[in-house]
């Protein structure tokens, strides 16, 4: 039996809010001790310190009056030496306890520090309450995190394993799509649908603008959040319908933060593309789908039928939505086509397959 792990996001009582701010000051001194401390190093060795070579320097913090778990006041000196190494920095920011570009509050945990009880959750002697929405007695919790969001709201974050269902064999699907994601429409599958949704940022724009002006700060934070709550619900149901219908989905590989630097930028952040491809994936891991992102080069200017490239070109043709090819006169949709032309990417894709490798030889293994 096959698992694999999720992440699961409880939102916690607000009346725990000062005692977890209070942790995450800790964490924040406990953090840029080891900002310092591996700056140091490297300019006296030349080296960088891995996430246990913290471990003796933070040896007996705890004892010495700290609230946090020896094992949080571990983890933290463990995500400093992931991120520096992710960064390719020879140091992090410093994380700001309070003043007007105070650190949002973050404590991460391992799973030996926490434990439930009575449908709370201890961490440091203390019980937290929390909205359970996905029945958390029934999974075994691994390592995660609290923390707070632009509102001052806690959240739980905790790592789970789940079973993974098995994926088909090539030949086995019932349906395939391919997925041409745009800024006009959302995307077009390749079984020739549309997808509309709504542009959550550009409804609230002018909204968001006047609180702004304003300097209305709290009402800023309430309705970014009401943006990003709204665009993930819909990405949500669209994401989960489109698992449910199929069996291998194949999108194209957009290169959303290039386009995120433009002109365009606003449009492709409110529609959330990379957001949208990373629900499909790991909803498409656990329901035992496939998925696959394929180069999407060209994918507009090649006549599905013919494969000539006889569709716009250059951004002088991005007005131009429909096309007949010049060739076999077949007249297209201008995403739909592109899907269609992902779609047979990925079928020849999941053709070649993946090599085996051959068994050894008897000789060579004697």
């Amino acid at each position: 039996m096959a698992f694999t792990t999720r992440v699961l996001r409880f939102r916690l009582k607000d009346k725990h809010a000062k005692l977890l701010r209070e942790l995450a000051c800790e964490v924040n001194l406990v953090w840029n001790f080891v900002n310092e401390l591996s700056m140091k190093v490297w300019e006296r060795e030349r080296r960088f310190l891995s996430g246990y070579d913290f471990h003796p320097f933070t040896k007996g913090a705890g004892k010495a009056g700290s609230k946090l778990h020896s094992q949080t006041i571990q983890a933290i000196g463990e995500e400093y030496a992931v991120r520096r190494k992710q960064a390719c920095k020879m140091k992090l920011r410093w994380r700001v306890s309070s003043g007007a570009r105070r650190s949002l509050g973050w404590i991460p945990f391992k799973a030996s520090a926490i434990r439930l009880r009575n449908g709370q959750v201890v961490f440091a002697d203390t019980a937290l309450s929390l909205w359970d929405s996905y029945g958390l007695s029934q999974y075994e919790i691994g390592a995660g995190n609290f923390s707070e969001d632009a509102r001052g709201r806690w959240y739980f974050n905790t790592t789970v394993r789940i079973e993974k269902t098995s994926k088909p064999a090539t030949g086995g699907f019932e349906r395939s799509v391919g997925i041409d994601l745009g800024l006009k429409e959302f995307a077009a599958t390749s079984d020739a649908r549309v997808i509309t949704l709504n542009r959550h940022y550009r409804k609230l724009e002018k909204e968001l603008a006047k609180a702004q002006r304003a300097r209305k700060k709290a009402r800023v934070r309430a309705l970014h959040a009401k943006i990003k709550n709204s665009r993930k619900d819909q990405l949500h149901k669209l994401s989960t319908a489109l698992v449910k219908e199929y069996g291998a989905i194949f999108i194209g590989n957009v290169n959303a933060s290039a386009l995120a630097r433009t002109r365009m930028a606003k449009s492709v952040l409110d529609a959330g593309w990379s957001l949208f491809r990373t629900m499909l994936q790991y909803k498409s891991d656990c329901a035992g789908v496939w998925f696959d992102e394929v180069n999407e080069a060209y994918t507009t200017q090649t006549c599905s039928c013919c494969k000539r490239r006889t569709g716009p070109k250059g951004l002088q043709d991005l007005g131009i939505r429909e096309w007949a090819c010049l060739e076999c006169g077949a007249y297209h949709h201008r995403d739909i086509n592109a899907a269609v032309n992902i779609l047979a990417a990925g079928r020849r894709r999941l053709a070649v397959g993946i090599p085996v490798l051959p068994a050894p030889c008897a000789a060579a293994v004697g």
